[in-house]
């Protein structure tokens, strides 16, 4: 007698992290589940997790097992979850043997010293963002909201369109900030603030990263404008020497 049992229906598959063997997709599944972690700024439930990976939640609660195990992740009372201490001290580690830190958070103060406004570092993150590594606000009562460690848009920004620019992006804009060194955001990423920034280069032209400096956008006038540029390009000048780099001719 033949069965009239249904077959099961299979669940549709979790999205592929890329084609890879068992133990480099679980590696990058982890990886996942901790860079979700550090770009929430509120614990998350295992739901939300879920949601913003696409990973099953047995998946989850297996990877997330060995991420409690080694330090990684750290499970609250309630059920969420942060970052462990283990990813702190590989924040500590980073800090302490990134050299580029050594020579870029002066260079910071130094603006700052002249009075001009907040003086930050920031390089590329992934495809759509940048990260500020290094930040030192000006001494003025009031002031825009960057912070180190913090992410923002590669594509409002002037330290955003930097990075474009010397990655190759297309345009009249693109074209000009390559010819000139400098660009200047005005009100892009806040309606209230602004931003001009210069590059910073390592060996062989590479792009290191942006220095800027960024306020209220009331404090960016043509002539506040001009004195900053004036401040920044040697800056960056140096940096870029320091970091083994060759400063461009950029006309002016």
């Amino acid at each position: 007698m033949r069965s009239t049992k249904k077959p099961a229906i299979k669940p549709e598959a979790e999205p592929a992290v890329r084609e890879a063997g068992d133990g480099v997709a679980a590696v990058e599944r982890a990886l996942a589940i901790v860079s979700a972690l550090e770009s929430s700024d509120q614990p998350m439930k295992l739901a939300e997790l879920a949601v913003r990976t696409g990973f099953y939640k047995s998946t989850l609660l297996r990877l997330i097992g060995s991420l409690i195990f080694t330090g990684y992740v750290t499970r609250l009372s309630d059920g969420s979850y942060v970052l462990g201490p283990a990813a702190f001290r590989l924040g500590v580690a980073f800090t302490r043997k990134k050299a580029i830190g050594h020579y870029v958070v002066p260079a910071l103060h130094q603006l700052v010293d002249h009075g001009t406004e907040s003086a930050s570092f920031h390089v590329r993150q992934d495809a759509d963002n940048r990260i500020c590594l290094f930040r030192v606000n000006s001494r003025h009562a009031t002031l825009d909201r960057v912070e180190a460690g913090h992410s923002y848009p590669l594509r409002r920004g002037a330290a955003g369109h930097i990075i474009l620019a010397f990655d190759g992006a297309t345009g009249a804009r693109y074209e000009a900030i390559r010819a000139h060194g400098f660009e200047v955001s005005l009100g892009e990423r806040d309606p209230s603030c602004a931003a001009v920034a210069a590059p910073v280069f390592g060996p062989r032209g590479a792009l290191v990263g942006v220095v800027s400096l960024s306020g209220p956008r009331e404090r960016f006038g043509k002539a506040e404008i001009a004195d900053m540029k004036r401040l920044l390009g040697p800056v960056a000048a140096r940096l870029t020497a320091d970091l083994g780099g060759v400063w461009p001719s950029f006309r002016r």
